[in-house]
């Protein structure tokens, strides 16, 4: 359902574990299929799933042109505020987490130790974290990711252009921070056609191995 706020709100079958606050990648909005299927996935699985448009994509969405996104202070706004948005007005006190797709998962990392200090932020969940712009291994964007506090799970497609299996493993990354894989995933997670794999597999995938995580940090 579409909320007073906009959002896209999908509720589990039974009263949920917790509040999964989740944000769109830089090119698609919040109801793209990748995105429909984790919080759906998830919704089935018990949690409350909250899908959020970041200022430049809500614009695209009311006829607004085409515009790349928001520079990252403003997108990081943008998303504390919905997180206080949610804490104070519908988690009803359940248990928080924060994610993303790409830039959305970027952005929740970003701000995630930040939120821990002031609510019961359990989490963060990075769907295909963007390493590095494809074909420029030297450009990292990992600096915090080396002193994040907050526990927080990237699911990574093997041969992500935005940070392939082999380079990811070579990162210092905090020890906070769980990597885990979608085989021979692309930043979408879609398969080859060699792996025997469909990209419904691989979303299932993805999501059993969050739905993991965030039961994890709940008995944590």
């Amino acid at each position: 359902m579409v909320d007073a706020d906009g959002r896209l709100v999908t509720q589990p079958p039974q009263p949920p574990l917790g509040v999964l606050l989740l944000a769109h990648g830089a090119g698609a909005p919040m109801d793209s299929p990748f995105m429909g299927a984790v919080a759906e996935g998830l919704a089935a699985r018990g949690w409350r799933v909250v899908r959020f448009e970041f200022p430049y994509m809500a614009r695209r969405r009311q006829g607004g042109p085409r515009s790349a996104p928001d520079r990252l202070p403003k997108l990081e706004q943008a998303f504390r505020d919905q997180l206080q948005r949610e804490a104070s007005h519908h988690a009803g006190g359940l248990p928080l987490f924060i994610g993303g797709k790409s830039m959305g998962g970027r952005v929740a990392s970003l701000v995630a130790d930040g939120l821990a200090d002031g609510l019961d932020l359990r989490g963060c969940l990075c769907l295909g974290y963007p390493f590095h712009p494809p074909g420029k291994p030297e450009s990292l964007r990992t600096e915090h990711l080396q002193q994040q506090r907050t526990a927080t799970l990237i699911l990574q497609g093997e041969r992500d252009a935005f940070g392939r299996r082999a380079e990811v493993e070579a990162y210092p990354l905090a020890p906070s921070l769980q990597l885990a894989w979608i085989p021979s995933g692309d930043h979408s997670f879609k398969p080859t056609r060699s792996s025997g794999l469909s990209e419904a597999d691989a979303w299932a995938l993805a999501v059993e191995v969050a739905d993991g995580f965030l039961r994890e940090q709940l008995a944590a």
